[in-house]
C-alpha cells in the first residue's frame, strides 16, 4: 500500500516529500496510522550526519497514532489501539539492560539498518531511529509501540515519544533536582521546555531558562521559568548573579554545543550537577584543567533519552497531564501538514520556535 512519507535521500540533501510502498505487518510487527509526529532537533542531526544513519531513510521518531493491523505473534496491541511510539526499545538481554538501564540498551537501534519499505521506483528505505514517523503510516516492531495512556490525545501523545520523557528524565532521572533546588535550562526548544516543566514539578525554587533568542522568553515563563538569560559571554556571570553569586544547583543543557555545556558547567555552584542532554558533533570539543575540576567538586553528566524507561514513566507523566500540571500544548509553537516538514528543519536551523507538530 503507497502512503505519502518524507524521505531524506542522502546525508545533506533536503527531504522530499514522496510515495512510498509500506508491505503488510509480517511476524512481530506493527502497522501504524500516524496521528502526529514531533520535528525533533535529532532529526536534523540524522539528515546532516552527526548522527549516522542508513539512507535512504524515512526520519521521524517521535510519534503516535492508531494501529492498523498486526503480525503474527503480536498480543499487546491490537487493531483500533492508540499507541505511542518508542525509538529506542530495549532489548531486555544486553549488559545495559541487565543492570536496569534500558536507556543504554546495546541492541535499542538495530532496526534502523533494516530495509522496511520501498520507494515507489522499488528504492529500498532504512527507517530513521527504528520507526520513521514522517510518514502517513509506517510499520514497526511491536516492542517500538506502547500503548496510550488513558486521557492523553493522541496528538498529544505523540510528544511523549522523546521530548518529554527526555527532558523530564533530564531533571528527574539524571539530575535528580530537589524540591527547593535552583536550576538553569539551556536551550529552549521542545526537550529544554519540557525541562523547565519537570523542574517546575520537582519543586525547584528558581528556574532559569536560557537560550540564543530573545523571543522564547514568553514560551519559558509559560512552562514554569521564573528568569530568563538571553545567552551571551556573561551568561554564567548573569546566573550566579541571580543566585547570590553562588550559581545554580542543576544545569540541563539542551543546545549539544561545546560552548554552551562549558557554560552550563560554569553556571552551577561549588557541588552543582550539570546534565548534558543535547547531541554535539565529535568536532564540539569541551575542556577543563585539572584544579578546576578538583576546586569545584561538580559533577558532569551524560544523558540518554533522559535516562527514561518509557513503559515505567509513562503513566507517570500522563498522571502529571491528568492533575494539570504538565501541558504539553506549551512545547508546540505550530502545527503543520507532512509537507511543511522541509521548512521545519528551516526554523530549527534558525533557531527558531519550540516544536512542530506535524498533524496527519
Amino acid at each position: 500500500m503507497a502512503v505519502r512519507a518524507a524521505v531524506l535521500p542522502a546525508i545533506g540533501s533536503p527531504l522530499e516529500i514522496t510515495g512510498i510502498d509500506l508491505p503488510d505487518p509480517g511476524p512481530g510487527q506493527v502497522r501504524v496510522r500516524l496521528a502526529a509526529a514531533g520535528v525533533c532537533h535529532s532529526d536534523l542531526s540524522l539528515s546532516d550526519g552527526t548522527m549516522r544513519v542508513p539512507v535512504p531513510a524515512v526520519l521521524g521518531h517521535e510519534g503516535a497514532g492508531t494501529v492498523v493491523a498486526v503480525g503474527e505473534g503480536v498480543g499487546h496491541v491490537a487493531p483500533g489501539d492508540g499507541v505511542v511510539l518508542n525509538w529506542a526499545p530495549s532489548c531486555g538481554a544486553c549488559h545495559a539492560c541487565s543492570l536496569g538501564e534500558v536507556w543504554l540498551c546495546a541492541n535499542a537501534l538495530s532496526g534502523a539498518a533494516d530495509v522496511y519499505a520501498r520507494t515507489t521506483e522499488g528504492t529500498d528505505l532504512h527507517p530513521g531511529l527504528n520507526v520513521a514517523a514522517f510518514a502517513e503510516e509506517t510499520v514497526v516492531s511491536a516492542s517500538c509501540v506502547l500503548p496510550v495512556p488513558d486521557g492523553v490525545p493522541l496528538t498529544d501523545a505523540a510528544l511523549l515519544g522523546c521530548a518529554v520523557l527526555t527532558g523530564y528524565g533530564a531533571v528527574h532521572h539524571s539530575a535528580r533536582v530537589r524540591a527547593g533546588e535552583t536550576v538553569a535550562v539551556f536551550g529552549v526548544g521542545g526537550v529544554g521546555l519540557s525541562a523547565l516543566q519537570a523542574a517546575r514539578i520537582a519543586g525547584a525554587s528558581k528556574i532559569v531558562a536560557v537560550d540564543v533568542s530573545a523571543e522564547k522568553e514568553a514560551l519559558a515563563r509559560a512552562a514554569g521559568a521564573t528568569d530568563y538569560v538571553v545567552a551571551s559571554d556573561t551568561t554564567a556571570r548573569e546566573i550566579r548573579g541571580l543566585t547570590g553569586k553562588q550559581g545554580v544547583d542543576v544545569a540541563v543543557e539542551c543546545a549539544g554545543r561545546a560552548v554552551t555545556i562549558r557554560t552550563a558547567w560554569d553556571s552551577t555552584r561549588r557541588g552543582g550537577r550539570t546534565t548534558v542532554v543535547g547531541i554535539g558533533g565529535k568536532d564540539q570539543q569541551v575542556t577543563f584543567n585539572a584544579l578546576e575540576i578538583f576546586h569545584w567538586g561538580r559533577t558532569l553528566s551524560g544523558c540518554v533519552y533522559g535516562n527514561s524507561d518509557p513503559a515505567r514513566d509513562l503513566p507517570v507523566l500522563a498522571e502529571h497531564i491528568r492533575a494539570g500540571r504538565l501541558d504539553l500544548s506549551a512545547l508546540v509553537t505550530e502545527r503543520i501538514s507532512l509537507d511543511g516538514i522541509p521548512a521545519a528543519f528551516e526554523n530549527m536551523l534558525a533557531g527558531k520556535g519550540g516544536r512542530a507538530l506535524v498533524v496527519f
